[in-house]
């Protein structure tokens, strides 16, 4: 009879992504991944087959992650959509508290767009990313938060790249804090279209 798994792979999972913000993909081993979950490292053999597979379903479970990110700040923040976003994209932030950490998250980047099957994933990522972004605007112009003028698909894309090159920016100049940083970035995108 089988032994119950007293980790879950959603743990694994997490203990996987804070440990590719310590090591970088690279130099990732199963055996820092197993340390950061409390398991042994057969057993992440015995669940994901190597490291590749492990990273493959971190990259699968990522627009999932996404999705779940923005569901929880909407509602936290039923009254502001706006406030909503801000949440949304602080929780997309995490993990990236330092440089090293920054970088060691951008060297996964090179897998996504060198590799096919991870590139399917950071695709799809990035289309919930910005899809729930936009709905999110949507709603903030139906709760008079901004104005209807917005084309709010054109502006999610627009601040998809505010958030990805406010925490290069912060990375390579090491000042001020990110998430408030990014926080700024966000309102003065959307400063024009405020009501």
């Amino acid at each position: 009879m089988a032994r119950p798994r007293t980790t879950s792979d959603e743990a694994i999972l997490q203990a996987t992504a804070r440990a590719i913000g310590q090591h970088g993909p690279n130099s990732l081993t199963l055996g820092a991944v197993a340390k950061e979950a409390g398991l042994a490292p057969a057993t992440l053999v015995q669940r994901f087959g190597s490291k590749r597979g492990l990273l493959l379903a971190l990259a699968e479970r990522a627009p999932d992650d996404t999705r779940a990110a923005f569901a929880r700040a909407r509602t936290a923040a039923p009254d502001s959509p706006v406030k909503a976003l801000h949440d949304a994209y602080a929780a997309m932030a995490v993990g990236t508290s330092t440089p090293q950490e920054m970088a060691n998250n951008l060297a996964f980047l090179q897998l996504d767009l060198t590799d096919p099957e991870f590139r399917a994933h950071a695709a799809a990522q990035a289309a919930a990313f910005r899809k729930a972004t936009a709905a999110l605007l949507d709603e903030a112009v139906f709760a008079g938060e901004l104005r209807d003028a917005m084309d709010t698909s054109r502006t999610a894309r627009t601040l998809h790249v505010v958030f990805s090159g406010t925490l290069m920016l912060w990375a390579v100049d090491g000042e001020g804090d990110p998430l408030a940083l990014l926080r700024t970035d966000i309102e003065d995108t959307l400063h024009p279209f405020r009501v």
